[in-house]
């Protein structure tokens, strides 16, 4: 009797280990990725206040349309371990404790709930009725609508360049990035009009909510991006932007008309030719520093 009951002690404490031992040899790969997820993101350079020369502050808008900008933005449902950059905000948000701000206020003083984001990507409760299979009548049921974050399509960007008189170089720190929801029009209703024969859709935008930069750094330096020559060899999100491998264009600086926007006074090519003139008069500052 003692020996059946020891054999019965012996299964029950060694099956876990057999199991385990079992399910650890499913690999997705032919190695466990360690270097990555153990990744810590490079410090910034200590700068004193009396080592800054020169600064500016600018904000960019990042198409996520554009070919290079396309490993921010896909994939748009989570793909083995990568994420797409919105969807990585908001799992920090909701696992990591992300504290994210209200899109009016670029200077991160009014943190936002989860609900509150939600309401931003029109995340709400829609009722139907459903046929109940035993009795054969309808019956109402609610059902939430889910974040579609494939319709975060922009980025903005607000960052601020300076002149380190210290190492005598020109660097750029990005502060926050806010994400951009681009949405179709909710449609008007019209008794008088009964079909919509125009092809094109009407899309609004409008900004989800602003992230301090620093702040995320530790978690975009452990999420890698894909790369298309080298699954072996892959970057992170915070090499994306610590490296500035991304297309942008300025669409305002800070200036005495209360940081108006370039739209509010050119339009069409002459803002586009203002954007390159902002961004020509950064690269000449630190080239006019030296004589040649």
């Amino acid at each position: 009797m003692k020996k059946f009951l020891l054999v019965l002690f012996a299964i029950a404490c060694f099956a876990p280990l057999g199991i385990a031992q079992v399910t650890s040899d499913v690999l997705d790969g032919i190695y466990v990725k360690e270097h990555v997820p153990a990744r810590k993101p490079v410090p910034y350079h200590f700068i004193r206040e009396a080592d800054m020369a020169w600064a500016k502050k600018i904000w960019r808008v990042l198409d996520l349309k554009e070919k290079i900008n396309h490993p921010l933005y896909y994939p748009t449902t989570k793909t083995d371990d990568r994420y797409s950059l919105i969807d990585l905000l908001m799992y920090g948000v909701k696992n990591e404790g992300l504290t994210v701000y209200e899109p009016s206020d670029d200077e991160f003083t009014t943190p936002m709930t989860i609900q509150q984001i939600e309401d931003k990507f029109g995340v709400s409760n829609d009722t139907t009725y459903v046929d109940d299979l035993e009795t054969g009548e309808a019956v109402q049921k609610i059902i939430k609508k889910e974040m579609q974050s494939s319709e975060v399509q922009r980025l903005l960007l607000k960052e601020i360049w300076y002149f380190d008189k210290q190492r005598a170089m020109l660097e750029c720190r990005i502060v926050g990035i806010c994400p951009i929801r681009m949405y179709e029009k909710a449609a008007t209703l019209n008794a008088e009009v009964t079909t919509d024969t125009s092809d094109e859709k009407e899309l609004t935008q409008s900004k989800a909510f602003w992230v301090y930069f620093p702040a995320i750094r530790p978690l975009l330096a452990n999420h890698e991006v894909f790369n298309t020559n080298n699954d072996a060899e892959r970057r992170t999100f915070d090499d994306m932007f610590f490296k500035r491998r991304f297309s942008s264009y300025i669409f305002k600086e800070t200036n005495v008309y209360e940081n108006r926007y370039i739209a509010d006074f050119k339009q069409g090519l002459d803002a586009l030719l203002e954007s390159e003139r902002i961004k020509e008069y950064v690269f000449k500052f630190e080239h006019d520093l030296w004589e040649y």
